[in-house]
């Protein structure tokens, strides 16, 4: 018969409480049962682990395995409550990407509302645009992403968020606030257009000629914003982009026409399992967006 990890917790209770009456209160026995598994335990070492019968006192043997027994009990029931901590979301790492205008409107509200209910869960935010958070997804580097994939993401499992529509971002001198609801493309016509990555997306011709003539891309939405702030031009982007200024300086006006907006997803690998905490901060999401509506 091997030695088993409930022999020696029966061990340790006996030694430390100095005789079976009281260990068998502590773990919830019969004194009897414990009597048969210390017995048990000794036959396997094959001497005894305690000078007399009244068990209060423990024998050479009885010391060392003492010693031994604690240390690896502490050790077991760690790994125990790792295991349960994980498997009940308690615990654990979850690795998020989301793009910009998400990870600083959204994401805040959902981490504090999530960290409320998990705080031992660690979690990993980062801004990305939308194509590197499918590639990182893609190289299992990320648990989850908040992006636009615009129906080209068939190897992930996909769950549409909200809608976020596109608009001009201009300063707030710029004629083009006269025409609020009447602005047409070709009012755009006279201005400089300062093109990125999301404005390029837009597959209508007016606006892609206005990108054929700009002469000036900026990739980052904070140089973005200080050149609209600074009337070097005007930009198209998502109206939640909009949201994160933090100045009065700039207005959004919404594009001319109807339909021009990009679709938020949360996503994940189709094949992956998600790790319980994974899990859960899904549904925070979820569960935010819902609240939200």
């Amino acid at each position: 018969m091997q030695i088993k990890i409930e022999m020696l917790r029966c061990f340790v209770a006996v030694a430390r409480t100095g005789n079976l009456s009281d260990a068998a209160e502590v773990l919830g026995r019969t004194p009897s049962a414990l009597s048969m598994m210390l017995k048990q335990l000794e036959e396997n070492l094959g001497q005894s682990l305690f000078e007399t019968d009244r068990k209060n006192r423990l024998s050479a043997l009885g010391s060392f395995v003492l010693e031994q027994a604690e240390r690896e009990l502490y050790q077991f029931d760690g790994m125990v409550q790792d295991i349960v901590n994980f498997a009940k979301a308690k615990s654990g790492k979850v690795r998020l990407a989301a793009v910009p205008s998400v990870a600083n409107t959204i994401m805040p509200e959902v981490i504090a509302r999530f960290l409320s209910m998990r705080p031992d869960v660690h979690i990993e935010l980062r801004d990305m645009d939308s194509a590197s958070i499918l590639r990182e997804l893609a190289k299992d580097r990320l648990d989850l992403g908040i992006a636009s994939t615009q129906g080209h993401a068939t190897s992930f499992h996909t769950q549409t968020l909200f809608s976020d529509r596109f608009g001009i971002l201009c300063h707030k001198s710029s004629n083009l606030l006269l025409k609020d609801q009447d602005l047409s493309w070709e009012d755009l016509k006279g201005e400089r257009l300062i093109a990125n990555n999301l404005s390029q997306s837009i597959q209508v011709s007016a606006c892609q000629r206005l990108h054929a003539e700009s002469g000036l891309k900026v990739h980052n939405i904070t140089s973005l914003i200080a050149m609209i702030r600074n009337k070097v031009g005007i930009t198209i982007l998502p109206e939640t982009s909009a949201q994160i200024l933090n100045t009065n300086e700039i207005s959004f006006v919404p594009l001319p026409g109807a339909g021009f907006q990009r679709e938020i997803e949360l996503i994940r690998k189709s094949e992956t399992p998600s790790s319980p905490a994974a899990e859960e901060l899904e549904r925070t999401i979820l569960t935010f967006i819902q609240d939200r509506k």
